[in-house]
């Protein structure tokens, strides 16, 4: 368990290394702003991964989770499709005193937004249905039910030191194995960017998971820097920005959650563009 922690933080800093090379060009202020925008029109693959160094009932308990997404725009970009497919790795119970993990698949996650803002609005909104699919391969990884709901994103970018805006996602339970619980999620993702010129910046993204089923929450505050810069027609986005809870209820909560990433994207933003980073669990 703790090599496959390893291995991946090592290929992460890899990423790092090899993407830092050759990042001679400063941003714009649009591009710097583009590079965090939720609603940007591009089409995106992205591998994301989510760390959890320590669980509150043991501070030797971890869980990862690679996300596989990819982002989709229709209809001049006004429509937004995001699919997310997670690979994880969470604690299944103990050995003795040793603790076990399964792995495998999690649950398949697909959300759309349609833009209703006009182009000149300060504040971009967008919303859209959400379903998710039973496909985890253990109960640790995923919820066992076909779940629907919404999503809600909201985000300005009118001035060029900060951005703001959040994205909010619902979820319940509609059908699936009826020896699993039901489930009703709530998710808020507050985005927070401050630029402090020449591409860098400053960001807070935490995601701010709340079960109305079984009224157990997790409220993490991040605090993290980035930095945008180009090479060619390629905007690269490295950020790092841990993430401490600061409000919690029920087991199985992360004390500490690590979120970083690197970004590739063409300047032009509607072209493809192809993410990678490491980023929490949605």
């Amino acid at each position: 368990m703790t090599n496959l922690f390893s291995y991946r933080l090592l290929i992460f800093a890899t990423l790092i290394l090899c993407t830092g090379k050759g990042l001679a060009q400063e941003v714009s202020d649009e591009e710097a702003k583009k590079a965090n925008n939720p609603l940007a029109d591009v089409k995106a693959f992205s591998l994301q991964n989510y760390y959890i160094p320590a669980i509150y009932e043991n501070a030797d308990l971890k869980a990862n989770t690679l996300l596989v997404r990819y982002a989709q725009p229709f209809a001049s970009g006004k429509l937004l499709m995001h699919a997310t497919l997670p690979l994880g790795t969470a604690p299944s119970g103990y050995n003795g005193s040793t603790p076990t993990y399964s792995s495998g698949l999690g649950d398949l996650n697909f959300f759309a937004t349609y833009t209703f803002s006009k182009p000149d609005a300060k504040t971009i909104l967008g919303v859209g249905p959400q379903i998710v699919l039973p496909t985890a391969t253990s109960d640790y990884l995923g919820a066992g039910k076909w779940q629907l709901g919404g999503a809600f994103v909201a985000f300005n970018a009118s001035s060029a030191t900060f951005q703001w805006g959040g994205l909010i996602t619902f979820q319940a339970s509609v059908a699936g194995d009826e020896d699993r619980a039901e489930t009703s999620i709530l998710i808020v993702q507050p985005f927070l960017m401050f630029q402090l010129g020449k591409g860098a910046y400053l960001r807070s993204t935490a995601l701010w998971n709340f079960n109305l089923e079984t009224d157990a929450y997790n409220v993490p505050l991040g605090m993290g820097a980035g930095h945008v810069a180009k090479s060619g027609k390629l905007v690269f986005n490295i950020f790092l920005e841990p993430q401490f809870t600061v409000l919690h209820e029920g087991t199985g909560q992360p004390a500490l959650q690590l979120f970083g990433g690197i970004v590739n994207s063409n300047t032009n933003i509607n072209n493809n563009a192809v993410k990678i980073s490491i980023t929490k669990l949605a």
